[in-house]
């Protein structure tokens, strides 16, 4: 397994407008800002990566945690699916079926919107403040796949309450390590 790192763009980067399909609902899902949430988590994930199954109890805990604050999850997947089918629409059902995800999970066939955010590796994490300015990127926590230490969610969490409290992130942000989103050729 590849272990790459995050892009660590620039804090204050404004989020990108997106439209995909959410392979929960069938539906399309139009990002737009709103009212009601202070906070947007957008996650790159996907089904295969070691590093994503290795995290995703804690990743729903960590939703879980938030369903009743205004803090709103999203989860996309970018990786080409030609290559790697257990990535594509409907084994992403399967899988949000499965995992229990309470959040909605996009599927960017293009990989525009990966680009777009500069997106590195799967798991990737970006924390936006309610004008859509990012706050934080990088890692769940500091626990990796066989490294001995347990899955906590504590850096994201604590980067989402700082960013409720209407607070900076302090740094340093560490990024996250994943494998590298599979590219189109």
């Amino acid at each position: 397994m590849a272990r790459t790192p995050s892009t660590m763009i620039p804090l204050g980067f404004s989020i990108p407008a997106f439209a995909l399909p959410d392979m929960r609902s069938s539906e399309q899902y139009t990002f737009q800002l709103r009212e009601d949430v202070d906070a947007w988590v957008i996650m790159f994930i996907c089904n295969h990566c070691p590093f994503v199954k290795h995290i995703n109890a804690e990743l729903v805990n960590l939703c879980n945690e938030f369903r009743n604050s205004p803090v709103k999850f999203i989860g996309i997947s970018s990786n080409d699916a030609i290559q790697y089918p257990m990535d594509g629409p409907e084994e992403m059902k399967k899988h949000a079926r499965e995992a229990h995800y309470d959040f909605p999970y996009l599927y960017d066939e293009s990989q525009d919107i990966a680009r777009a955010f500069d997106a590195a590796c799967t798991p990737d994490f970006f924390l936006f403040d309610r004008n859509g300015k990012l706050k934080y990127r990088g890692q769940l926590d500091d626990s990796r796949p066989s490294n001995g230490i347990p899955v906590s969610g504590k850096d994201l969490r604590n980067a989402i309450n700082f960013t409720l409290q209407g607070e900076d992130v302090p740094e340093p942000h560490f990024p996250s390590i994943g494998c590298n989103i599979k590219w189109k050729k």
